[in-house]
């Protein structure tokens, strides 16, 4: 099956990445740095700014604006999985054996799912859904009690009081 991707430079696009069989990987500190730092390092050759983002213990939620003449957030994305998989350590043995076949590891789900922001109000609606994912999955009973999630930078920047979100 041929998967078909909106290339649009300078786009704003909403993903959604999972972890293989839903491991709850971002569980561990460790796992969380070596993410962080392939962000890091792919944005150094590849620039994109990170609008909103939550970390969850098997998946992550993310909105990125692209730089104007670039539309290829696939080639980013290929790049951040695979440094994290060399480059975490710690990781748990996951068997697959039509991965193994392969030569691949059981880190991520092998694709993602994406979304580009159409406007203002879709991207509102979209942050607001990645701040409350964790309160959605049970995780907290607030957004602010959720320390892996730009709603941090939002209410210091003054776009959410501080208890925005909750019950």
């Amino acid at each position: 099956m041929e998967y078909r991707r909106v290339h649009s430079p300078g786009g704003t696009f909403f993903f959604t990445v999972l972890t293989f069989n839903r491991q709850t990987i971002f569980n561990h500190k460790n796992a969380r740095t070596v993410l962080r730092d392939a962000f890091q390092h792919v944005r150094k050759n590849h620039p994109f700014t990170i609008d909103a983002i939550v970390l969850l213990p098997d998946h992550l939620h993310t909105i990125w604006t692209l730089p104007e003449d670039d539309g290829d957030y696939p080639t980013r994305w290929r790049l951040i999985k695979s440094y994290f998989t060399r480059n975490w350590k710690d990781r748990p043995i996951v068997q697959s054996a039509s991965r193994i076949k392969k030569g691949e590891q059981a880190v991520w789900q092998r694709r993602y799912w994406e979304h580009q922001i159409r406007d203002e109000d879709d991207f509102i609606q979209h942050v607001e859904y990645i701040h409350y994912n964790p309160v959605k999955h049970e995780l907290v009973s607030a957004p602010h009690l959720w320390s892996h999630s730009s709603f941090h930078d939002f209410v210091k920047r003054g776009v959410y009081e501080q208890d925005w979100g909750a019950a």
